[in-house]
């Protein structure tokens, strides 16, 4: 079954509608620079009440950074009692092995001999505990890490699957066209942020964009 990760979660409320619509992974974004940061203080506050509430039930909870020094991801990952930390800026293959297994990276690549250079470069780190992915494919963007609402090609995502155990998918993905991407490339999970928000509100989910996104997975 493909798995499901929600990620920009800003308030609880999403945080419980993603949960009880069977989301498998959400994200928490700490770059600062994100429209959808949250503080560790508040993802903590969420994080903990949506333990409380649905128990064993809680989804793998990830930690977003982009370009953060390895002590602070490592504290901020406690601090909020996240399970794992995504990292989707420019970070080396050296942080992830400081990280221990919790961290993840997600590329960006422009063609695919960077993205097959990519694979190659943090193959060595790719984390074993299959609750999260082993890498994460984005669309290229030349200013924003991510979350552009842009698409990677079929071609490259199916040529970085080919190498990569357990590849999430991210880009573009909506409830409308997520069925095709699924199909077309079976990844091992997929990610949306903006493709179930209310529109014009970043951070702010729409429970039914998103139960409708994961029906659309479930069903492909």
């Amino acid at each position: 079954m493909v798995k499901v990760k929600i990620c920009g979660i800003t308030r609880f409320e999403d945080a419980l509608a993603a949960a009880e619509a069977g989301a498998d992974l959400l994200g928490f974004n700490f770059y600062k620079k994100s429209p959808r940061y949250i503080s560790p203080e508040d993802a903590a506050t969420i994080c903990d009440s949506l333990r409380q509430q649905v128990g064993s039930a809680c989804p793998i909870l990830v930690g977003v950074f982009v370009n953060e020094v390895v002590g602070v991801i490592s504290a901020i990952t406690r601090k909020a009692g996240l399970n794992c930390a995504q990292l989707h800026g420019d970070e080396s293959e050296a942080m992830l092995k400081e990280l221990y297994g919790i961290g993840f990276k997600a590329i960006r690549p422009m063609n695919m001999a960077q993205a097959l250079d990519d694979v190659s470069y943090f193959k060595p780190q790719f984390p074993t505990d299959d609750r999260w992915p082993s890498l994460l494919l984005d669309a290229y963007h030349p200013n924003l890490y991510g979350g552009t609402g842009e698409q990677a090609s079929t071609e490259v995502a199916l040529a970085v699957k080919a190498q990569v155990p357990r590849l999430m998918l991210a880009g573009g993905l909506t409830p409308e066209n997520v069925a095709s991407r699924v199909q077309a490339i079976q990844p091992w999970g997929v990610d949306t942020a903006s493709g179930v928000e209310v529109e014009g509100q970043a951070g702010v989910k729409d429970a039914a964009k998103v139960r409708a996104f994961i029906e659309a997975v479930r069903q492909s």
